[in-house]
């Protein structure tokens, strides 16, 4: 039996806004008791003045694709150029379980990820989740696919502006005519039923939004401006699907509308330059004006933009703009754990989910905190033997 008792650690579960002081068990890989005194054996790690989190969680990011320390134009490797739809892609087949910044990543301790394309196209392919720790993609992979990436605003424009996308209308219709045709395919098929002589021609980019169409994953929206926000918005209502919204640059600017939309946002990256004019509005309140408006609010570093391992910076510096600190806590681990659809393995110290948890001498979103030990499935990955 693998049995580890954190013994009298703090605990901050991102369920409850106190911590509590007691005893952390992981056993067999799952977190089997938080708080109280740990009865029966196990090996015993006495935490006196330590903190206990859980692994931390980030919604979007590209790390496994976009390869850390690669010479200029070998790594590029999440985004396609030459198809402005291509919902058929598999961030899976991109991801590099032992890209560098992985390493570095689990030491910041961030524990989990969702990875997968660049926003270059209208529809870019599927997010993966995967843990931050295993040689081959099968030992890191929760999912294959979380999310359906689309995109929004000037980079598809950017990047098709000579070929077929030069205004935002363009990029809107393009992708409601996919999801247009998708409908069109499934009731296809639905009506063949097992006569195949009856059935479609076979289409990849139409099977791989089926999953779409039928509420299994979501559009992954990438949207800055709000106007941007609002359109992706109103083709997932349009077509019954679902959204989250990805980087909400001007989210604050449109908080009424998110709060009756209902749907997940994820703010960031935001510690970057202004690089193009949809960011001019960028700023550290977004994430905890939204969130105070009862909004579910994920912070993002979008890796590599910002390196990996400081998303729990990130989150510090929400607060130090306004933000509660638990809801900032939340922003890193139970709501981007909600976000990818996970949350009921991951994103909080919870009976009977996995024993990702990280150890640390203070507040993981203070610079100066130092990160004691991580584990991950209840096995520690980072730190020296406590």
């Amino acid at each position: 039996m693998d049995r580890i008792i954190l013994q009298n650690v703090t605990i901050y579960d991102a369920v409850h806004p106190q911590p509590v002081q007691g005893d952390l068990v992981m056993e067999n890989g799952k977190i089997a008791q938080v708080g109280g005194k740990a009865e029966g054996g196990g090996r015993v790690i006495p935490c006196d003045g330590l903190r206990a989190y859980p692994g931390f969680v980030e919604a979007h990011s590209h790390i496994g694709l976009d390869g850390y320390g690669g010479p200029t134009g070998t790594t590029f490797d999440y985004n396609e150029m030459n198809d402005i739809c291509c919902p058929q892609l598999r961030g899976m087949d991109s991801y590099d379980p032992r890209d560098a910044a992985i390493s570095m990543a689990l030491e910041g301790g961030v524990t989990t990820v969702a990875a997968g394309p660049g926003s270059a196209n209208v529809l870019g392919g599927t997010f993966l989740a995967a843990k931050l720790w295993g040689n081959t993609l099968d030992e890191a992979m929760l999912s294959p696919a979380v999310a359906m990436k689309c995109a929004f605003g000037e980079n598809p424009k950017r990047c098709y502006k000579d070929k077929c996308d030069s205004a935002r209308m363009t990029t809107a219709s393009k992708l409601r005519e996919m999801l247009f045709l998708t409908r069109d395919y499934m009731l296809r098929k639905e009506a063949a039923g097992d006569d195949y002589g009856k059935m479609p021609k076979f289409d990849m980019k139409l099977e791989a939004l089926i999953p779409v169409m039928k509420g299994e994953i979501p559009l992954k929206a990438h949207a800055h401006r709000a106007d941007d926000i609002l359109t992706a918005v109103r083709i997932a209502r349009e077509f019954g699907v679902k959204v989250t919204l990805e980087h909400c640059t001007e989210g604050h600017l449109i908080v009424d509308a998110l709060k009756k939309a209902q749907v997940p946002v994820a703010v960031g990256p935001t510690l970057t330059n202004a690089s193009k004019l949809e960011l001019l509005n960028k700023s550290w309140t977004t994430p905890g004006v939204l969130a105070a408006a009862g909004i579910q609010v994920s912070i993002i570093t979008d890796a590599p933009v910002i390196p990996q391992q400081y998303l729990p910076l990130c989150a510090g510096l929400a607060v130090k703009a306004g933000m509660d600190p638990f809801l900032a806590l939340q922003a890193i681990t139970i709501n981007p754990a909600r976000h990818i659809g996970l949350d009921s393995r991951l994103g909080s110290l919870e009976k009977g989910k996995d024993a990702d948890v990280v150890l640390s001498d203070g507040d993981p979103m203070v610079s100066s905190t130092l990160i004691r030990a991580v584990f991950v499935d209840g096995v520690q990955r980072v730190g020296e033997t406590l």
